[in-house]
C-alpha cells in the first residue's frame, strides 16, 4: 500500500483538539508526512514547499480557500479529506474541475447534532426549557406550570425541514421515542425513503399548520435563505416550538423576534443570523427562547471522531478503494 504525502490544513487549536496521539500515530502509519505537519495558511514559502509535494490534504476548521493559486502550487494533489462538516468554505468548482477527490466527515458530525435536536424536541413537548426560566420568576407556587399549555408529547406532530444527514438521523432517533406524526419537508428527498424511515413526506405549506415542533435541518442556500419568515411563523400552531440547529440564515431573525415577543411561539436556537445576535436583540431576554452558542455539533473530544473518519478515508485512498463519503459539485449544490 502506498503512503501518500499528506498535509494537515486547519487551525492549530483545531489540530490539537482533533488529532491526539492515537490519531497522529494512525496518520503516520498510512501516510508520509513532513514539516510542517500542519498549517493554517497556504501562502508562505514553507507551506508552498509542502504543497508542491502533497498528494492529500486533510482539512478542517480554519482551512483557507483552495483557490486556483493554491491548486497551481499543488500539482500532485489528488484528494481533499475534510475532518469536519461543510466544505463550502474552502472547496469550490476549481477543485472539482481538476478531478480531485473530496470527502466529508459530516455524517459523523450529524450524530451529536441529531442527539441535541431530539433532546430539544422531547423537552419542547413538556416546555421544559421555558418552565425552567419561569421558575426563576415565579417562586411562590407552581401556578405558572399551567400557563404553557398541555405539557405532553402524545399525538404531537414534529415537522422536519430537510432530510439531510442530520434530518434523517433525527427521524430515526425520534421514531424510537415518539409515537406521534413526523412530517418531512424536502423537495429532493425520495418519498419512499422518508416513509421507510418512519415519517410522512409533506410540502412546507401543508406541514406548518400541523407542527407542534418545527425542526430545521436544511442547508444554507440562496433558495433557503429566510425560508422561515413572517408567513411561515404565522402558519404555525400557537405554542409551537421552532428548533434551529442547522444554519441561522434559514430564519428571518426580525420575523422570529416578532413572533417570540408576541408569545405566540417558542424557540430553541443553537444557530442564529447573525452569530452571535446583536446585544439589542429581544431574544436574549425572552422566557420562551433558549439560545445556545452553536454547540450542537461536535465539540471537544467529539471532534476526534471526525478526524477518525478522515483517516479512514485516507486509508481507503491509499488502498485504492472508493471513498465512503464523497462530495461532488452536484451534491454540494444541495448540501450544507
Amino acid at each position: 500500500m502506498k503512503r501518500p504525502e499528506t498535509l494537515l490544513v486547519m487551525g492549530c487549536d483545531t489540530m490539537r483538539s482533533q488529532f491526539g496521539a492515537s490519531e497522529l500515530a494512525r496518520l503516520r502509519t498510512v501516510a508520509a508526512v513532513g514539516e510542517p505537519l500542519v498549517t493554517d495558511e497556504l501562502g508562505s514559502r514553507a507551506a508552498r514547499a509542502r504543497l508542491a509535494e502533497v498528494e492529500v490534504l486533510i482539512t478542517s476548521w480554519g482551512c483557507p480557500p483552495l483557490d486556483e493559486d493554491v491548486l497551481n502550487a499543488a500539482p500532485r494533489l489528488r484528494a481533499v479529506l475534510h475532518a469536519a462538516g461543510s466544505v463550502r468554505g474552502h472547496v469550490g468548482e476549481a477543485v472539482f474541475d481538476r478531478g480531485i477527490v473530496v470527502t466529508t466527515a459530516a455524517g459523523v458530525n450529524a450524530e451529536p447534532v441529531a442527539r441535541y435536536t431530539v433532546a430539544a424536541v422531547l423537552w419542547a413537548f413538556k416546555k421544559v426549557p421555558f418552565l425552567a426560566q419561569d421558575a426563576r420568576r415565579f417562586r411562590d407556587d407552581w401556578a405558572y406550570r399551567d400557563r404553557r399549555g398541555e405539557l405532553s408529547g402524545r399525538d404531537r406532530t414534529v415537522v422536519i425541514v430537510g432530510f439531510s444527514r442530520v434530518g434523517r438521523r433525527v427521524v430515526t432517533l425520534l421514531r424510537a421515542l415518539h409515537d406521534g406524526p413526523i412530517l418531512v419537508v424536502d423537495p429532493f428527498a425520495e418519498p419512499a425513503e422518508v416513509i421507510a424511515a418512519g415519517a410522512e413526506p409533506a410540502g412546507l405549506a401543508a406541514a406548518l399548520p400541523r407542527a407542534d415542533v418545527l425542526s430545521l435541518h436544511a442547508p444554507a442556500l440562496p433558495e433557503t435563505r429566510r425560508l422561515i419568515g413572517d408567513a411561515a411563523l404565522a402558519a404555525l400552531r400557537p405554542g409551537a416550538t421552532l428548533i434551529n440547529t442547522a444554519r441561522g440564515p434559514l430564519v428571518d431573525t426580525a420575523a422570529l423576534e416578532r413572533a417570540c415577543v408576541s408569545g405566540r411561539i417558542d424557540a430553541i436556537l443553537d444557530v442564529t443570523d447573525p452569530e452571535p445576535l446583536p446585544r439589542s436583540s429581544p431574544l436574549y431576554d425572552l422566557p420562551n427562547v433558549v439560545l445556545t452558542p452553536h454547540v450542537a455539533g461536535s465539540m471537544g473530544a467529539e471532534t476526534r471522531s471526525m478526524a477518525d473518519a478522515a483517516l479512514t478515508e485516507l486509508e481507503r485512498y491509499a488502498a485504492g478503494l472508493p471513498p465512503l463519503s464523497p462530495i461532488t459539485l452536484q451534491s454540494l449544490a444541495i448540501q450544507a
